[in-house]
């Protein structure tokens, strides 16, 4: 399983102690220093069942100043991705793979299902 976060982000702290907690084995993967590829972004995505939207971090400064909110609309998937994978900022964090799901964001209960924890 890889897990994408971004170490000071209290989200992915949050998460990775739950990981840890239940004992689950995990790559973590530093998402601004190692961010992701257009072709992951793309597998991920189609694997995940999300909306590509869901893939930005509407929340981070990058987004905010970038003003994605009003762009996003208008620019086809290709554009998206290469924007997402242009800077690991932009990409909503964590992000969790593992076989045959990908997990956007921190919901514990979706967690749990996914990885088949009570």
């Amino acid at each position: 399983m890889i897990f994408l976060c971004y170490p000071r982000c209290t989200t992915c702290q949050k998460a990775k102690k739950w990981l840890e907690a239940k004992g689950v084995v995990f790559e973590e993967r530093h998402i601004k220093e190692n961010n992701p590829t257009i072709e992951e972004l793309k597998d991920w995505h189609k694997m995940s069942g999300l909306p590509l939207k869901k893939f930005f971090n509407t929340s981070g400064q990058l987004y905010r100043n970038l003003k994605l909110k009003d762009k996003l609309p208008t620019m086809g998937e290709d554009g998206q991705y290469s924007l997402l994978a242009s800077d690991g900022m932009l990409v909503k964090r964590p992000i969790l793979i593992g076989d045959g799901f990908v997990l956007v964001g921190f919901k514990e209960a979706d967690w749990k299902a996914a990885l088949g924890i009570e």
